[in-house]
């Protein structure tokens, strides 16, 4: 595209239980947007809301042409629900931010114009404060240094779903319908040129974060899972180990009856009993990642689709 053809841009907003919220939200961003001089189309995906959301979004999309609502059928996840928005989105350059305000929309315009300066993915990353301290803060570090550590994909630490895809990159991506979804690793991997756009993440408009600990702690199993055969290699590892020091008990034995001084042989049922213990759990522990692939296997071949539509709502309301 040349740097003087004004693209057409798309955005990719999942929502889930944000009524009150995404009011505010969408007027924050038709501050940004009413600014510009592109051609902007904004795709609200709800994630099978329950609280009102999906008749918010209803309002919106009577008044502002630019907005397409896509109903799922039921929670689908965060994932699900921005391959929903990426795969209706037709733009030149499709743009993915949370509906809750931590994403800035104040960095749409310098991710259009990376864009037009020839980056196929403007991936915004997350500035941390070094002095300060959370939780949160310390188990995302914690996930990108193993996740980059154990996989051939480099993922850059605090880069969330907040980033900006050319339409090459938004078919290539497209074109990976694995059920099991990490969009920051497969986006990564798709090698692209990329550059990064460091923010400072904002406080959310109101409400709670809807990404609990145990959704957090799944998106880790599905990234590792997907991207790394390491468990594996550290359950074969294991076993090695185990089976070179029983090679090394079974001379230190066999060296008693060569030298005839058997009488000296301890009864040994404790050390035997820890051995058995130690290799039995790694055994299970292994078994266990094991299941875990071959589980993932099963719904990979199943080929059921990532996420079912509703309805287009922006089509049911304007006829």
């Amino acid at each position: 595209m040349s740097p003087k053809q004004k693209p057409k841009v798309d955005l990719v907003i999942p929502v889930f239980n944000e009524v009150g919220v995404i009011e505010q939200f969408y007027k924050q961003i038709s501050a940004v947007l009413d600014g510009l001089t592109v051609t902007f189309n904004i795709y609200f995906v709800d994630d099978g809301s329950t609280d009102g959301t999906v008749d918010s979004l209803r309002v919106i999309a009577d008044s502002d042409p630019r907005v397409t609502v896509l109903t799922l059928s039921r929670n689908f996840g965060h994932q699900a629900a921005l391959t929903a928005g990426l795969d209706a989105s037709r733009g030149d350059f499709v743009i993915s931010l949370d509906g809750d305000g931590q994403h800035p929309p104040q960095l749409i315009p310098q991710m259009i114009e990376l864009f037009q300066q020839g980056y196929d993915i403007v991936q915004a990353q997350r500035i941390e404060d070094a002095n300060a301290f959370s939780f949160k803060h310390f188990t995302s570090s914690s996930f990108y240094t193993l996740i980059n550590q154990i996989s051939g994909t480099q993922i850059s630490p605090g880069a969330a779903d907040f980033r900006g895809m050319s339409r090459q990159s938004v078919d290539a991506l497209k074109a990976m319908p694995e059920y099991h979804r990490f969009l920051r690793g497969m986006v990564s991997w798709l090698g692209y040129k990329s550059v990064i756009l460091p923010y400072h993440e904002t406080s959310r408009m109101a409400g709670k974060s809807k990404y609990s600990l145990g959704k957090m702690f799944r998106l880790a199993m599905d990234a590792i899972f997907s991207f790394s055969l390491m468990p594996l290699y550290i359950g074969l590892s294991a076993g090695g180990m185990f089976f070179c020091l029983a090679a090394l008990e079974m001379i230190y034995v066999l060296s008693f009856w060569i030298k005839g001084d058997t009488s000296n042989l301890a009864p040994g049922w404790s050390s035997l009993m820890f051995v058995i213990l130690i290799v039995s759990g790694m055994i299970m522990v292994l078994l266990g990642f094991i299941g875990i692939y071959v589980g993932y296997i099963f719904q990979e071949v199943k080929r059921r689709p990532i996420y079912l539509l509703k309805r287009d709502e922006k089509s049911d309301t304007n006829g």
